[in-house]
């Protein structure tokens, strides 16, 4: 029987968590109020979390209007740890983001074959980055079975 577990963190054992997890929700605003969300993949560099995206997507909208927002981290396995991380976004824009998106690419996959193409492509396609700077965090979490189920 898997037990559901919640641990509280401080700062440097969140960012152990999530440094290695590149799967994640990004929860942004809607206009009228409501969550809207992506999946995204997401890298930590220097306490932040980096998500890279286009301008036209409803996300990039959604934190230009309010910045607000929150990262669901996951696990790579779905019955895995997860964190809800909650922060303030800012996006980044070419040309400001081409070396953002190079970062974006080194916490995830380390380095690149060609860096310059790496660059040119991501001119080529538009790209932007959001930028989560972290302001607070829920307990590490794993789903499961309430503790008081395995005492009976």
């Amino acid at each position: 029987m898997k037990i559901a577990t919640n641990r509280r963190v401080d700062r440097a054992e969140l960012e152990a968590f999530v440094a290695p997890r590149h799967r994640g929700v990004l929860l942004t605003t809607r206009a009228d109020g409501r969550p809207q969300s992506s999946l995204v993949t997401m890298g930590l560099s220097a306490g932040e979390i980096l998500i890279s995206s286009y301008p036209e997507r409803a996300k990039v909208h959604n934190v230009r209007r309010d910045p607000r927002v929150s990262v669901v981290v996951m696990s790579d396995e779905f019955n895995g740890e997860w964190v809800q991380v909650d922060g303030t976004g800012r996006v980044v824009d070419l040309p400001d983001a081409v070396e953002e998106l190079v970062e974006y690419f080194r916490c995830i996959s380390g380095e690149h074959s060609d860096w310059d193409e790496y660059r040119e492509a991501m001119v080529r396609q538009g790209k932007c980055l959001i930028r989560v700077a972290i302001d607070e965090w829920g307990p590490v979490a794993r789903g499961g079975f309430p503790a008081r189920l395995a005492e009976s």
